[in-house]
């Protein structure tokens, strides 16, 4: 009985702490509301910089619990439209921040080959040089994402064909291109790329059809039935005032198993 009793004891303790404790009240949106999809850009290729951000060592989504709460409940109110949320970044190391600033300050040093172009500076900057999205306030020196108060995301239909996947060997169009020459991006058509910096990605723009301005404005509307606020340079990012404190340097690792 009393060997039974150590078995089951050590297996619990075993279990708890796979379970990763994660500092400052941050969790794991997969264990708040599995349903949202998650496509986290910055631990892959797809994104401007073309490569993984340093602190991105797991492809998950992390939030303060409380922005995962009212993204559950905004999941369960597109739920009955047949729609999803998708996040494409949520909690961001200072270490990831500071990996974006180098890249746009200092090209030669992360693969810009004598000032030329890359394949994604051509893709998500198609009118600014890198330099520029610093001056521009494309990229900051201090991220709401590392405090929790901020998250990129998007709408999927799940009616549609969502299948088609980033081939990283593969030559797209720029971001501000129509859907079916850009990389896929399994969601919603909102006029551009995500992380697009260009006139075309400001919220409000002109330049995108009826529709896209429609989903656009969806989307906002969803979002600010939880509080949530959106940038207006970039349609997919959304804060949460109130919600953020100090900036966080922890990186991004896989989720262990749920005791």
């Amino acid at each position: 009985m009393r060997r039974t009793f150590l078995i089951i004891l050590g297996i619990a303790f075993t279990s708890a702490a796979s379970a990763e404790t994660l500092p400052g009240g941050f969790v794991y949106l997969r264990e708040i509301d599995p349903t949202i999809i998650q496509d986290i850009r910055y631990a892959g290729a797809n994104n401007f910089v073309g490569r993984p951000l340093k602190g991105y060592d797991a492809a998950e989504c992390v939030v303060s619990r409380e922005v995962g709460l009212k993204l559950k409940a905004i999941q369960q109110d597109l739920a009955g439209r047949k729609l999803s949320l998708k996040m494409l970044d949520c909690y961001r190391p200072v270490r990831a921040v500071a990996d974006m600033v180098a890249w746009s300050k200092n090209g030669q040093k992360n693969g810009q080959k004598n000032g030329q172009e890359t394949v994604a500076d051509r893709r998500f900057n198609p009118a600014f040089s890198r330099r520029d999205l610093f001056r521009l306030g494309y990229i900051a020196t201090h991220s709401q994402h590392s405090t929790g108060a901020a998250l990129d995301l998007t709408l999927v239909d799940l009616k549609a064909d969502n299948s088609a996947a980033f081939d990283p060997n593969k030559t797209y169009a720029d971001c501000t291109a129509p859907a079916e020459t850009r990389a896929p991006e399994g969601s919603i058509d909102m006029g551009t790329g995500y992380d697009c910096s260009d006139l075309k990605a400001h919220t409000a723009s002109a330049a995108v059809t009826p529709a896209q301005r429609r989903w656009r404005n969806a989307l906002v509307a969803v979002m600010a039935r939880q509080g949530f606020v959106n940038y207006s340079k970039e349609w997919w990012h959304f804060s949460l005032p109130g919600a953020g404190g100090r900036a966080y340097d922890f990186p991004i690792g896989p989720r262990g198993p749920i005791p």
